[in-house]
């Protein structure tokens, strides 16, 4: 089986490609490279350089490769960005998603496993999340990709394109082998931030408020392991070639993690102090987010193995010491 991964060049694009690969999948990237990196790209993987907004060229893939389905990474993602360019994520994620999704119906291709996000949910004080739950994004990019399920969705009913969402929390993590894993530019996440001032890279880190409601009084989240991420997507492509129906489902651990908690177990992982200051809160952040998962387990079988937080920070630590300096080295 042919699977086009779009984004392919990114941080969890490229470990769906490396694990795609080892399953035995033939696997076609496409990546604009603007948040990508070629040193990503796996060496068994055909390569295409380009806009997922160039309809040319999306169907010159498509026509070439004779792919079988999509697994659709290729957005913008960053929430702050979207707030003060929110044409740009629109232009990027809807409109990316209206050419792919003309491309698979000209080309009858009917399978897409899409890459959303808890962002959906907006700003809600319900523990766990459910899917059931009304989606009410806060943001540009929440909205861009809500409007991305309902496109497919709408092209499920019209042509009969079937579709997996997998709404994502917070992922982490890198492959155990240390050779790829997060890179971005700026980094907006918490595990690397904390990583990068372990290596010496920041002075600190800023926590952003301990007067939560929460036990030690700083934002919970929950964290998933990249590589069980890409597995859920493995079982969403098998749900969907065994006929499974279009349907949306998240992707947690179900349990959440304080900041604190995360850098106290980032300082055992690498035996580093880790200097932290306590900051003003950021506007908008939830005291805590966690996912229900059960629905992923119950359909898609998805058991997530790697949950302990000093394993995942153990792989992320694993690839900033092999890379301090990311894919630039």
């Amino acid at each position: 089986m042919k699977v086009l991964v779009t984004g392919g060049a990114g941080y969890i694009g490229s470990h769906a490609v490396a694990v795609l690969l080892q399953k035995g999948y033939e696997t076609v990237i496409i990546d604009n490279m603007m948040t990508g990196h070629l040193a990503a790209v796996h060496k068994d993987s055909v390569f295409y350089e380009g806009n997922i907004c160039d309809a040319e060229f999306i169907e010159s893939v498509f026509e070439k490769e004779k792919v079988d389905a999509v697994i659709h990474f290729a957005a913008s993602s960053l929430v702050g960005e979207s707030v003060k360019d929110p044409l740009k994520y629109f232009r990027n994620n809807v409109y990316g998603m209206q050419v792919l999704l003309e491309t698979m119906y000209k080309e009858n291709v009917e399978k897409i496993v899409f890459s959303s996000t808890a962002a959906t949910y907006g700003d809600t004080d319900i523990v766990p999340l459910t899917e059931n739950l009304p989606a009410n994004p806060e943001s540009p990019y929440g909205d861009s990709k809500l409007i991305m399920e309902k496109m497919m969705k709408w092209c499920d009913v019209a042509y009969g394109i079937k579709f997996v969402s997998l709404r994502y929390f917070n992922v982490g993590g890198a492959h155990p082998n240390g050779n790829i894993g997060e890179d971005h530019r700026p980094e907006t996440h918490l595990i690397p931030i904390i990583l990068q001032t372990a290596l010496g890279q920041r002075e600190q880190i800023s926590i952003f408020g301990d007067d939560y409601p929460t036990e030690d009084g700083t934002c919970i989240r929950d964290y998933v392991h990249v590589l069980d991420l890409i597995d859920a997507h493995l079982l969403a492509l098998a749900y969907l070639n065994k006929g499974g129906q279009s349907d949306i489902f998240n992707l947690g651990s179900s349990q959440g993690f304080s900041v604190k908690e995360m850098i106290d177990a980032a300082r055992h992982v690498t035996g580093k102090e880790i200097p932290a200051q306590i900051g003003t809160r950021r506007a908008g952040d939830p005291a805590v987010l966690i996912a229900s998962s059960s629905k992923a387990k119950e359909v898609l079988g998805w058991n997530p193995t790697r949950t302990d937080m000093k394993e995942i920070i153990g792989d992320a630590w694993r690839w900033h010491q092999h890379r301090p300096n990311g894919y630039d080295e």
